[in-house]
């Protein structure tokens, strides 16, 4: 009798301990009225399985399971208040919730493009208007527009007499030699290998390019001026707005940094990463290079291909034949990229998408011009939201990474844009489709509804609902000729509709 009665205190004792254990794991809020609930529920579990006078241990083994239950409930319950607690729980599926994603998604994108310095110089650097009517001056006969042709004594015969077909000419050479930079940086020199172009002072005006980031009162004096090219400024000094002032060596002699020159995209030979600008381009061993002329209105009239023919005369009053190339410019703005792709988008857009908003319903109803124009400003919001967030991604991935050149960076904005815009815009159209059109809340629990074996006999596809409880889609999973898209399905207020009778669409 004693060991019996020992034997029943020592389950009571698990299962107490069971349920207080599990009442730690109940929100604290509810904590007292679940205890007082499952102490109940305990002492009807235990009239039931193990009665006064009939004590066994298959009894009492129930009850202890029936403890073991509490933890679930009160996991359970744990689970529910965390998802009650959430951030925006309330307004999941919502349009504000939506759009306050896109919103920050927007924000995010323009704070990144303000901190990336490749994207604030692409910024700084835009727009670059070179002069038109630019020519390469070569040799008749060159293979090889890259291969310098004309010497600087030729150069300077033609600047000293008055042409009639050009008003202005310009000379550079270019030449490898080692460089050294980070001297005013407190770091260890990094060096590499440079195209020096030295280059006749009236060059970079006659292209028409600006010297940007150049502050005189932070240039300290004494040592000859150099100007970075776009590309070697984003490479080696990370795109450094305050780059005016630091030093760098060329060969065995220091300079100055006096600004950058934004590349043009006009393709001069010679991989020119710095400019050096000289009265006169001095001729030294193998000092050939090439000669830019800006063309007059008679020599614009004779340029009738991309190619002229040019007679002139050399240095000795011999003629000579030469050739001009015309420097197209091929520069495309950011934002001109931006609108060629959107407009791409939109016209591949109906080759993966349907372009309808699904607005055929079942039983139809009138629906009010306040609830018109609530659903389409809504899709208009999304779209004025989305199309801004798509530039900013895509001038950070373009111009986020300085390495890049510029023609790289045309071709990756290129590409995102088109498919961000293109399966943005799909994603709209997609999102818009399955909001209620009466609350404009997105429709949620799917469930299979039919069988695919009867799909030409029965409706066969994913019911979704609004929680609302204002309507239910119907999307088949193979359209047909009598289903062949998503229908609507307006529900009673009071859902008795539901309740009541089937809910597949009437074919």
């Amino acid at each position: 009798m004693k060991g019996s009665f020992q034997y029943e205190w020592a389950h009571r004792l698990v299962q107490y301990g069971l349920l207080r254990s599990a009442s730690l794991i109940v929100p604290a809020q509810r904590r007292a009225e679940w205890w007082r609930e499952w102490r109940g529920e305990l002492w009807q579990v235990r009239q039931s399985c193990a009665p006064a006078g009939l004590r066994s241990s298959r009894g009492e083994r129930e009850v202890t399971a029936f403890c073991l239950g509490a933890v679930q409930d009160a996991l359970c319950l744990r689970r529910a208040g965390r998802h009650s607690q959430a951030p925006f729980a309330a307004m999941k599926g919502t349009p504000r919730l939506c759009l306050l994603i896109l919103g920050s998604a927007l924000a995010v994108g323009y704070a990144i493009a303000l901190l990336l310095p490749g994207v604030r110089a692409e910024r700084s650097l835009w727009p670059r208007k070179v002069n038109p009517n630019l020519v390469l001056i070569q040799q008749e006969g060159s293979s090889d527009d890259s291969w310098p042709t004309i010497s600087p004594r030729m150069f300077r015969s033609w600047e000293g007499r008055k042409q009639k077909y050009f008003d202005g000419f310009a000379f550079y050479r270019v030449i490898r030699e080692p460089a050294e930079t980070g001297m005013s940086l407190g770091g260890t020199a990094a060096k590499s290998a440079w195209g020096v172009a030295r280059a006749s002072t009236n060059l970079l005006t006659l292209l028409g390019l600006p010297v940007e980031f150049a502050d005189p009162e932070a240039v300290p004096g004494g040592l000859p001026a150099v100007i970075l090219s776009e590309k070697v400024w984003k490479r080696d000094f990370g795109a450094d707005e305050h780059i005016a002032g630091l030093k760098v060596r060329l060969g065995q002699q220091m300079f100055r940094i006096a600004g950058v020159a934004p590349d043009g995209s006009l393709g001069l030979p010679g991989r020119v990463d710095i400019w050096e600008l000289v009265p006169e381009a001095e001729a030294g061993p193998g000092g050939s290079g090439y000669v830019v002329a800006h063309l007059t209105a008679a020599g614009k009239a004779e340029m009738w291909a991309r190619c002229v023919h040019i007679t002139a005369n050399g240095p000795d009053d011999s003629e000579e034949d030469f050739l001009g190339v015309s420097l197209e410019e091929w520069k495309p703005a950011t934002i001109s990229v931006y609108l060629f792709c959107l407009l791409l988008a939109l016209l591949a857009l109906p080759a993966i998408t349907s372009v309808s908003l699904g607005e055929y319903s079942v039983n139809p109803r009138p629906t009010s011009w306040p609830q018109k124009l609530y659903r389409w400003s809504f899709l208009s919001a999304k779209i004025a939201l989305l199309l801004p967030i798509i530039y900013f991604v895509s001038i950070d991935l373009a111009y986020g990474w300085t390495a890049f050149s510029r023609e790289q960076a045309v071709y990756i904005q290129l590409i995102s844009t088109f498919a961000l815009c293109l399966f943005g815009l799909r994603w709209v159209l997609k999102d818009q489709r399955q909001r209620c059109p009466v609350c404009v809340h997105r429709v949620a629990h799917p469930a299979q509804v039919g069988q695919a074996s009867r799909t030409f006999l029965d409706w066969n596809g994913t019911e979704m609902m609004c929680m609302g409880g204002h309507t239910l889609l119907h999307v088949p999973s193979l359209p047909t000729s009598w289903f062949g898209s998503q229908r609507w399905l307006y529900l009673d207020t009071s859902w008795n509709f539901l309740f009541a009778g089937s809910s597949r669409p009437i074919p």
